[in-house]
């Protein structure tokens, strides 16, 4: 049990006995206003006890112990293990769908190193929100503490490439997740040069990744260990779930059955099945239930869909967000026809190719939905209602 969740409990303790003296401080007053009191003070006792620890609930958390990829976690491991000798490691690349463990397993392996080795350091980039060369840059320098003197509107690329060269602390993890929504992916290539620096590439698609950098940068990219990861099994989400439901909920709050529905609805996506636990205790917890009902389920699932839907528009960039809204207002359409609304949408419109890699991210993320061949491809915005429910 983590620490907090002990002092959680004795604070619902020492809640009880607080209680307690209210009442026999009150007794000669009205009877109703103690009983309010201790019904409040119950009420909240009660609202705690649903959600052990909500930590476990959230999507960014890292377990102590990564169910059922084990395979993965060695491979990134050996990767980074020259390391642990003080000698440059591999770029690494590490792929699959949404929702396979990608950036967990990349954290998880990280942090684990820290553990062993004193001189080793981490810093983690989302590629999607800091999509420039000056935000990945300024992001990296700030991990590390070397962005004294650095000005965000006026310091010069080449000078954010002069302090990372010139860095001379411990050896550095760089993760770059959704590296592949870099602006300008030679910044890679930049990173990779830098024996101080070891680099872990985390995307949906190699191709996607590969189609947007030269082959200067292809080529050292083809040679980089690759961690590939498929969708899990209805099993081993339901594994996934156990282990969060023991250390984040109280003991009987949900059924195994509604986890096996859960792992069910989310057909492979620990992110989704991870969101429909979360909204679930969240909504029973808060509306005072003593288990999360069957109704609270199927709501929990729309509910997390929505959530993650959300969350990846608000993360597109402002070209992106042109494209999607072109799809939205005018789709079905093909990618051609897409570019063509879009370049006269914008001042400095993106290539052709570019603009397919943004809808094919977007399809990734459910975000807009393709049909066809690649000759005939056209793309809509995904219908919510096709979802698999929770049933």
């Amino acid at each position: 049990m983590f620490p907090e969740t002990v002092c959680f409990h004795n604070q619902n303790r020492e809640t009880s006995e607080q209680s307690r003296r209210i009442y026999d401080c009150d007794q000669s007053f009205s009877g109703i206003y103690p009983v309010t009191l201790i019904s409040l003070t119950l009420r909240i006792t009660t609202h705690q006890q649903m959600i052990r620890d909500a930590r476990v609930l959230r999507a960014g958390f890292v377990p102590r112990e990564v169910e059922h990829r084990d395979a993965e976690v060695n491979h990134l491991s050996s990767v980074l293990e020259p390391i642990t000798n003080g000698e440059p490691a591999d770029t690494a690349i590490v792929t699959g769908p949404s929702g396979v463990g990608k950036t967990c397993v990349s954290k998880f392996v990280t942090e684990r190193l820290r553990e062993e080795v004193l001189d080793v350091e981490a810093t983690y980039v989302n590629c999607w929100r800091n999509y420039s060369r000056f935000r990945t840059l300024y992001q990296i320098l700030d991990d590390i503490g070397a962005t004294i003197d650095i000005h965000r509107q006026s310091t010069p690329h080449d000078e954010l490439i002069d302090r990372l060269q010139q860095y001379d602390g411990p050896r550095t993890v760089v993760i770059l997740d959704e590296v592949d929504q870099l602006e300008d992916p030679s910044l890679i290539y930049d990173l990779h040069s830098m024996e101080q620096f070891a680099v872990i590439c985390i995307a949906n698609k190699e191709e996607e990744l590969f189609s947007r950098v030269d082959d200067r940068l292809v080529s050292r990219l083809r040679s980089s260990e690759h961690v590939r990861m498929d969708k899990y099994h209805n099993e081993q989400l339901y594994d996934i779930l156990r282990a969060r439901t023991k250390w984040g909920l109280e003991n009987g709050v949900i059924t195994d059955k509604q986890l096996y529905q859960i792992a069910d609805a989310a057909a492979g996506d620990a992110r989704l099945a991870i969101g429909m636990l979360r909204s679930a205790a969240s909504t029973a917890d808060r509306e005072n239930h003593e288990e999360i009902t069957n109704d609270i389920l199927i709501n929990a699932a729309e509910d997390a869909r929505a959530q993650i839907k959300q969350k990846s528009l608000d993360s597109l960039t402002p070209h992106q967000r042109v494209v999607y809204e072109i799809v939205r207002d005018h789709g079905p359409l093909g990618p051609s026809e897409i570019h063509d609304r879009y370049t006269q949408a914008v001042d400095d419109p993106r290539t052709k190719r570019t603009v397919r890699t943004y809808l094919s991210k977007m399809a990734q993320y459910n975000l807009l939905e393709a049909k066809g061949t690649s000759r005939d491809r056209e793309y809509s915005l995904v219908d919510s209602a096709a979802a698999s429910p929770v049933s």
